[in-house]
């Protein structure tokens, strides 16, 4: 696995999605397997998360085994996106989004 792609689990949520996103952006991506729009956004953002080689960094977090962590952010739909910078979160959108409007939002 890429350093800058990784999963979320209760354990590492505050050091990889707060004290990282002081250092860099993280973008949180809430996904589930039985979520068809989840499957055709994560290969976008992985290959987003690689290209852009670190400047990011990917946090999956698996919403129906980490529903606490769903919750604290609010999400209310999957797919969800959330960029989080200097430990809150900034911008995200709900939905799977073409990549156009995917590299809009980290630039």
């Amino acid at each position: 696995m890429e350093s800058h792609i990784v999963d979320i689990t209760p354990e590492n949520a505050q050091t990889l999605l707060i004290e990282e996103s002081l250092n860099r952006p993280v973008m949180v991506c809430f996904w589930a397997e039985w979520c068809n729009s989840c499957k055709s956004l994560l290969p976008i953002v992985e290959r987003l998360a690689n290209e852009y080689d670190g400047a990011f960094l990917l946090a999956k977090v698996d919403a129906e085994a980490d529903r606490m962590i769903a919750g604290q952010f609010g999400v209310q739909s999957l797919p969800t996106v959330m960029i989080m910078k200097d430990g809150q979160p900034v911008d995200g959108f709900p939905g799977a989004q073409p990549e156009t409007e995917i590299r809009k939002l980290l630039e």
